[in-house]
């Protein structure tokens, strides 16, 4: 089984403005060792309305690496989204998207807001940002 991370909106914040260098790291380290970086879309949605314009080409570097890829939140992934959030109370879509693509995957997530994941779904992992 092919092993990666889910990113969400601070983890690609965190990468485009360089801060902390945590990211930028885990990530040229995944490139090397061809390490899946999935980018669930409403996260990304929400961290280019984040970020200021300075900050979009970096992004744009992250999403054109050969190992990203984009989990689009079609009917499938909603209805699955929609379930987690329903099931705890929540209703943030964009969290509700990484939890469970990390779920679904079986793969860490990389967030700088672990508190708002595991009010979602207790038994994603969590790569926690510094």
């Amino acid at each position: 089984m092919i092993g990666g991370r889910v990113l969400d909106t601070t983890a690609l914040a965190a990468f485009a403005t360089g801060r902390p260098v945590y990211v930028r790291a885990l990530v040229w380290a995944a490139v090397e060792e061809n390490i899946v970086l999935a980018v669930p879309s409403a996260a990304l949605g929400r961290a280019w309305s984040l970020l200021e314009p300075e900050h979009h080409a970096a992004l744009q570097v992250l999403l054109d690496l050969p190992n990203t890829v984009i989990d689009e939140l079609g009917t499938a992934s909603a209805l699955e989204s929609g379930l987690l959030l329903a099931a705890s109370g929540q209703d943030d879509i964009v969290a509700g998207q990484v939890a469970a693509s990390a779920r679904r995957r079986g793969w860490p997530a990389v967030t700088g807001e672990p508190a708002t994941l595991r009010k979602l779904d207790t038994t994603v992992t969590i790569e926690e940002l510094p």
